[in-house]
């Protein structure tokens, strides 16, 4: 009776210490964010899958500017999917779309999967920063990445965003279902761009997107960008990176 009650007390006290261990694991989970020691200026020490946000060669956002005449051919835009659902992930605002929306460069078709905000901008143009700045996420059957940047001014309220404003989730985590059918409304009716190769703005960092950046900015209201802002809580725009030996094209 007492080797049993021996082993009970060291089978609770195994338990114990393993549950210690587990919460401890847990509350050293790895992440990334936009401020402190997982900042993006620490991204590529946080672990080895994001050794490119520190290694590579060919890193997104930048500052455009010494552009190069390449005679760019139109971008057709077929949006014609509706949005499925608004989430606050703890990074950005993220709205994901249904299959069927695309685009096509370079003969390669890329369906829209979804877009998102970043507040400031975080390419900038001949210098100048953009108090908003939409991601368009494309993606092609091979798995290979194509991103149109939009910016934003502040001026009149935007009538179409304000359709995604309204179920903004404001706490990170939540996310609300949300059926819009004009996506592409977003977009200026001029769609001339600049075109780069680059990466993912976030970790992975990954390089080999190809970026299309509209020239012709949009508008929204200073409410707006506050709005974006206090739900973010802080900026989540990572820093400009090196240019190095690429080509920008307009």
């Amino acid at each position: 009776m007492m080797k049993l009650t021996t082993l009970t007390k060291v089978l609770s006290l195994l338990l114990a210490l393993n549950l210690n261990l587990s919460a401890s694991e847990a509350s050293h989970k790895i992440h990334w964010s936009y401020n402190g020691e997982t900042s993006p200026a620490y991204w590529g020490e946080i672990t080895p899958k994001f050794h490119t946000c520190g290694e590579g060669l060919n890193q997104s956002p930048i500052d455009l500017k010494g552009f190069i005449d390449g005679n760019l051919s139109t971008i057709p835009f077929d949006y014609n999917s509706t949005s499925t659902e608004i989430v606050n992930n703890g990074h950005s605002i993220q709205v994901n779309v249904a299959e069927g929306s695309t685009i096509k460069v370079d003969g390669i078709i890329f369906e829209l999967k979804q877009f998102h905000f970043h507040t400031p901008s975080e390419n900038n143009i001949n210098g100048k920063s953009f108090p908003l700045e939409a991601h368009f996420v494309h993606s092609s059957k091979e798995g290979e990445l194509a991103v149109v940047a939009l910016m934003f001014n502040e001026g009149k309220k935007n009538k179409v965003l304000e359709q995604y404003w309204l179920k903004m989730p404001m706490k990170a985590g939540e996310k609300s279902e949300l059926i819009v059918k004009t996506i592409e409304t977003l977009l200026p009716k001029n769609r001339d761009y600049y075109r780069f190769n680059g990466s993912l703005t976030t970790p992975p960092c990954t390089e080999g997107v190809r970026w299309i950046v509209l020239k012709d900015a949009t508008t929204l209201s200073k409410a707006q960008i506050k709005k974006f802002a206090k739900v973010m809580e802080h900026p989540n725009n990572r820093p400009i990176q090196a240019i190095n030996a690429r080509v920008i094209i307009e």
